[in-house]
């Protein structure tokens, strides 16, 4: 799928404030978060025929087999990763792009991972919102494997499902750096919030429990 040029009308952003209403009913409360998914307009991220119920809060599927995440989940994650503005952001599985959209609306400095060609090409050629926000790079990498090249990382987010802590990825993060990941088998995870301590400690915070497609190692 080719992102196809599409206008941001005011039903759509009457669409976004129902969504951040619902998303506060939910029980997200921080406002700079909410105020990111705000300016993101998911449609764009979607084949126009989703047009109408693009602002649901639910996933929908997108090219190879993957899907864009729920509002809600996108919120949750970004809420615990507590991201700070020109912080160095690690996403692990870029998909629709949507996520890393909505930590680049935070000021961050996105570095984002995809494994399937097919959607890295997509947005390297087409990412929809390459004008407002110029603080995301897109690789074609393992994600499994992080992006030794500009590390360390102050924070590291992981979009797909993992069994492990991936070793790797604690050692691209900064002392006193933050990973989110859904950690467990494929079905259900749990979302895991890990700070880096000294002396290469980890804190591990469990939340709820999620769903997400599995994380995979190699380039494909």
């Amino acid at each position: 799928m080719i992102f196809l040029k599409q206008e941001d009308t005011y039903k759509h952003k009457g669409m976004r404030a129902k969504l951040i209403d619902e998303l506060r009913k939910k029980g997200i409360s921080n406002e700079e978060v909410l105020s990111a998914i705000m300016k993101i307009p998911r449609h764009f991220f979607l084949d126009p025929a989703f047009d109408k119920i693009a602002y649901q809060d639910r996933a929908f599927p997108i090219d190879e087999g993957q899907t864009i995440s729920q509002p809600y989940t996108v919120a949750y994650q970004t809420m615990l990763l507590n991201v700070k503005s020109n912080e160095k952001v690690l996403e692990i599985g870029t998909g629709s792009a949507y996520q890393a959209s909505v930590l680049a609306a935070l000021n961050a400095k996105v570095y984002t991972i995809e494994r399937q060609r097919k959607l890295f090409e997509k947005n390297i050629k087409s990412y929809p919102l390459k004008e407002q926000y110029k603080n995301i790079k897109f690789y074609f990498k393992d994600g499994y494997q992080g992006l030794i090249t500009e590390a360390p990382f102050d924070k590291i987010l992981i979009t797909a499902a993992t069994a492990i802590i991936p070793p790797v990825l604690i050692e691209q993060l900064k002392l006193n750096g933050i990973m989110v990941l859904p950690l467990g088998q494929e079905g259900k995870q749990i979302m895991t919030r890990i700070t880096k301590l000294e002396h290469e400690d980890l804190q591990i915070e469990n939340f709820g429990d999620f769903s997400f497609v599995p994380m995979l190692e190699g380039k494909n």
